[in-house]
């Protein structure tokens, strides 16, 4: 790993320059700590700044307690090797916090969708960014229901960009499908997330990590955020997705602690629905979990979870409120259909969190006491139809023949 960050991020060239790194929150699974702890020690008293921003998107921010643990770093060690490195949370809310850098013409968007849209999307970015002189860009590659394997500019957009590009390239995901995006490489969502990283003129390196299920490293590659990406993704496609020969009717998803809420806990879903049969059931097992979301609550609140077609067909009472969010709900609920007043969802999906059963109705989702799980009852059963995830979120599932909705790419 050492040579690695030697060999792509070599302190001679770096010598004076102000430095930030770019890190995913904690809702991702990589040695960050590690890599940063190895960066700092070999640009500290080269450069004149190495400074940390947390690529958040719309995540809740973090706490610096959090941004240690994020870092693997003690508080002491904040206080005493770490004291000069500042810590920033990307506000994707804050207009003052953000700068625009361009727009992506209809045109443009226009060939990068392959027609599905065509406006102009305006591109804003953290305005920090702007200051420094290099961009370190440090964080895991995995399957990504929104713009298909995750890293490399995603840590730009929608890690700290502005809501615009953010609402917009999400929606583009939902409109795909989250089985067609999900586990795909060259999808639209990637080209324009490509493209609005060309427009942040600050010369940027890439450090893409991929982790097993166990934890190990499997690969760290550098190089420029396109291109660390493009091997990165290689690798995660054939070390996190596992094929199954048949469909399941009952899916019981186990979220770990480190998904916050249904809004991040929603990878449960994500990454299972492939292999949902039609008419199952997925459980979103999440005992810890208390909000839907912390940050888009409200919102969901009064929307729910419903298939794309649900708010395709009802873009006009529907179109004014962030695509981000309605692609988050759609996401979530899974492929179904709207026709004549009437929504049929391929699955069903129930919940088992403290989200109380009143909500989980209210937001068009099932409900189920997480007390009355007894998640080994559902164990060695894969024959019945019946698959336990006991850690799910990162890890895709596919069937190894799928069907039409889910070919992808």
């Amino acid at each position: 790993m050492a040579d690695v960050l030697a060999k792509t991020c070599a302190a001679d060239g770096l010598r004076g320059k102000r430095v930030l790194a770019i890190v995913p929150d904690g809702t991702r699974t990589a040695p960050v700590g590690l890599v940063f702890r190895l960066l700092h020690e070999q640009l500290s008293g080269v450069v004149s700044s190495l400074d940390v921003m947390i690529a958040l998107g719309t995540h809740q921010p973090m706490s610096e307690e959090a941004i240690c643990r994020r870092l693997d770093m003690t508080m002491a060690e904040r206080q005493t090797r770490y004291r000069e490195v500042a810590f920033y949370n990307h506000e994707w809310d804050n207009p003052a916090a953000l700068q625009p850098v361009g727009v992506l013409s209809a045109e443009r968007i226009h060939e990068l969708t392959d027609g599905a849209f065509s406006i102009d999307v305006p591109v804003e970015i953290n305005r920090r960014v702007l200051q420094y002189d290099r961009i370190v860009i440090i964080g895991p590659v995995f399957p990504h229901e929104v713009v298909g394997f995750s890293g490399g500019n995603k840590y730009l957009f929608p890690g700290v960009g502005g809501p615009e590009i953010l609402n917009f390239f999400h929606w583009l995901g939902a409109v795909v499908t989250n089985p067609m995006i999900i586990g795909s490489k060259w999808t639209p969502v990637r080209k324009i997330v490509d493209a609005a990283g060309a427009l942040v003129t600050v010369p940027k390196t890439c450090f893409c990590m991929v982790v097993r299920p166990d934890g190990s490293l499997a690969a760290i590659v550098g190089g420029t955020p396109e291109a660390a990406w493009t091997e990165a993704s290689e690798v995660s496609r054939r070390t996190h997705i596992v094929y199954k020969e048949r469909a399941y009717h009952t899916v019981l998803s186990c979220v770990p602690k480190m998904y916050e809420d249904l809004w991040t806990g929603g990878k449960g879903m994500y990454k299972l629905e492939p292999v949902v049969a039609d008419g199952g059931e997925l459980i979103i097992y999440a005992p810890h979990i208390s909000q839907v979301s912390v940050t888009h609550g409200r919102l969901l609140l009064e929307i729910g979870y419903h298939c794309r077609d649900y708010f395709r067909s009802q873009w006009d009472r529907f179109g004014q409120m962030p695509w981000g969010v309605i692609a988050h709900s759609t996401h979530v609920r899974g492929i179904g259909t709207y026709e004549n007043g009437a929504e049929q969802c391929r699955i069903k999906v129930t919940v088992a969190s403290q989200i109380p059963e009143h909500i989980c109705h209210q937001i068009n989702l099932g409900y189920r006491d997480p007390a009355t799980v007894d998640v080994e009852s559902f164990a060695n059963r894969e024959d019945e139809g019946v698959l336990l995830v006991r850690k799910a979120g990162e890890m895709l599932y596919r069937l190894q023949n799928p069907p039409a909705w889910a070919v992808g790419s």
